[in-house]
């Protein structure tokens, strides 16, 4: 899959790169990522100027943004503006995105983008939250990484992603390591107890809990066998230790 990043400050990505899973991505060849500068595509470097009607804020100029998007769009090539305006980021939207052989991501900088870029491009326009970052460099890197994931090869064992928080919807099952106890805290019995059925019936319990407690409104989405209604049931009644 090929990424292509346009952004004012390409040296933003050196680091995230270089380590961790998008780094072995691009080892592998599952991943290619370009960063592509407007300023290269300015006589003077100057990517930004004043809103017409007044206001604070400069706005990104939409010539050197266009050219620059246009230097590595292809006919089936779709282009992501970062906004807040945009459709909030979840796992169904990566689903989605991983299905895209190319995805050209616009960071935006200053007040915002000449309105004109999304009238040339009809980019689909993404949001990682309702906040407010100086930019969208640390958007685009949190779309590329929640995609590569999920990408066959990424990962050492995808079963690891398929058990992820949001990747089933429900939040993930606590989850601990050695010692089995630490200060007095000891993992719970079941989980060394070799018992594979029950380990992972606990574990869906477990994430019932966590979805009731923090994120109520994603046990809506998901779809509920006979098994886990009886689960659900014990949770309720606070029998799920």
């Amino acid at each position: 899959m090929k990424f292509d990043v346009i952004s004012i400050f390409p040296d933003f990505f050196y680091s995230p790169l270089s380590v961790g899973i998008l780094k072995i991505a691009q080892e592998k060849s599952i991943i290619k990522i370009r960063i592509t500068n407007p300023r290269d595509f300015t006589k003077n470097g100057v990517v930004d100027d004043y809103q017409f009607g007044g206001g604070a804020g400069m706005v990104m100029k939409p010539e050197p943004l266009v050219k620059a998007i246009n230097q590595v769009k292809t006919k089936s090539s779709l282009v992501i503006m970062l906004t807040p305006q945009g459709k909030r980021l979840d796992q169904n939207l990566v689903k989605e995105l991983i299905k895209k052989d190319h995805v050209i991501i616009i960071c935006g900088r200053y007040k915002g983008i000449d309105e004109r870029v999304n009238r040339v491009f009809d980019p689909m326009q993404i949001s990682v939250g309702d906040y407010i970052l100086s930019g969208g460099e640390i958007g685009a890197l949190v779309i590329i990484e929640s995609i590569t994931r999920l990408l066959p090869g990424s990962l050492g064992n995808i079963d690891s992603a398929d058990t992820d928080s949001f990747q089933q919807y429900l939040l993930e099952a606590p989850i601990y390591t050695r010692p089995k106890s630490f200060r007095n805290l000891a993992v719970p019995p079941i989980l060394r107890s070799g018992h594979h059925k029950m380990v992972a019936r606990w574990r869906r319990g477990k994430s019932f809990e966590r979805t009731l407690e923090y994120k109520p409104e994603l046990m809506g989405l998901e779809k509920f066998s006979k098994t886990d209604l009886e689960i659900l049931l014990e949770v309720l009644d606070g029998k799920n230790s």
